[in-house]
């Protein structure tokens, strides 16, 4: 396994993110502990979860499922950067108490000390803010935070799904409070067919020293060879893959895509996540196995090198928006 910094942090974590959504809607508990175990033993660090992953009647299952392996011990919890989140509306109906959701200062510490005692730990590494909240300022966000860093109950704080220039308030904020670091890290949808992230998260969480942690690499399935496993007879596309691929002009464009690597005898699922680990300012991609073969998959990634041919080419099939602003503005 590779590792770098976590943006301007001394943190240091893996270049692939284990990502944690499917630990009990599609996982059980014996597999997912399989799937962390075979993380940890190939050097992956940085384990990804949000307090309202199980869904429904279930959030929360999987903060649970994290909690019982690291309560087997082995040094598990020792050898991971966790993350989490906060936002999410955690009432099994979808109707929440006032101030039982988003980023309230009141609701921050409820959902810290709810995810601790789930996870079975007495602190999370990094604590992400998993959407903005148009109605609480970020002064009052940051006042929260600061006690909880003074408890030890959380370490570094980043953000996810957050427009540039929240980036940006958000940080100038905490520089104006003084002794609050700010966010490290954002995590963002991006990736070789969803790109718009270029144009200002990713320049603004450069500028501040974000990490950036692009989730959905695959696009829902849609870069992992869908068109060719149809072919084979194998899974076919659902979801958002699926509703793409209905579109013609979608479809023959990752025909395009999977053809140019066939090419250059590259997977295309692999292919994704190693042209993530080019783009500047890209902590690490965000991978979700349901299955122990698909974390084998995502791992060959890290070692796969690009030729310039085939990134040319992949700018060729998902040309990006350009440079920011002459991307919109002329």
């Amino acid at each position: 396994m590779k590792y770098t910094q976590l943006g301007r942090t001394g943190l240091k974590v893996s270049r692939l993110v284990l990502g944690t959504m499917n630990f009990g809607p599609q996982t059980d508990e014996a597999d997912s502990h399989a799937i962390m175990d075979a993380a940890l033993d190939a050097g992956i660090n940085f384990f990804d979860t949000a307090n309202v992953y199980g869904w429904g009647e279930n959030k929360g299952r999987t903060e649970e499922i994290i909690g019982n392996w690291f309560a087997k011990g082995g040094d598990r919890r020792d050898k991971v950067v966790l993350a989490t989140k906060v936002y999410g509306n955690m009432a099994a109906d979808g109707d929440a108490w006032p101030n039982h959701d988003k980023l309230s200062a009141l609701n921050i510490r409820r959902a810290v000390d709810a995810s601790l005692k789930r996870l079975q730990t007495d602190h999370i590494d990094v604590y992400q803010f998993h959407h903005i909240d148009r109605r609480t300022p970020f002064e009052e966000i940051w006042q929260a935070i600061d006690v909880l860093v003074q408890q030890g109950k959380i370490l570094y704080v980043g953000s996810s799904n957050f427009p540039g220039y929240k980036i940006a308030q958000a940080n100038e904020i905490a520089a104006r409070r003084g002794g609050t670091i700010g966010l490290v890290s954002e995590q963002c949808l991006y990736n070789l067919a969803e790109r718009r992230a270029e144009m200002e998260v990713i320049p603004a969480a450069q500028e501040y020293g974000l990490g950036v942690i692009p989730w959905s690499p695959l696009h829902g399935g849609l870069l992992g060879g869908v068109i060719k496993k149809e072919v084979q007879g194998g899974r076919r596309a659902s979801g958002r893959a699926a509703d793409s691929l209905a579109n013609t002009t979608i479809r023959a464009q990752i025909q395009s895509y999977e053809d140019l690597l066939d090419k250059h005898g590259v997977e295309p699922g692999e292919a994704a996540l190693a042209w993530l680990l080019t783009r500047p300012g890209v902590t690490g991609p965000i991978v979700g196995p349901r299955t122990p073969q698909q974390l084998e998959s995502a791992l060959r990634a890290v070692e796969l090198e690009l030729s310039e041919e085939l990134l040319a080419g992949l700018d060729e099939v998902f040309p990006g928006p350009g440079p920011s602003p002459e991307a919109f503005a002329w």
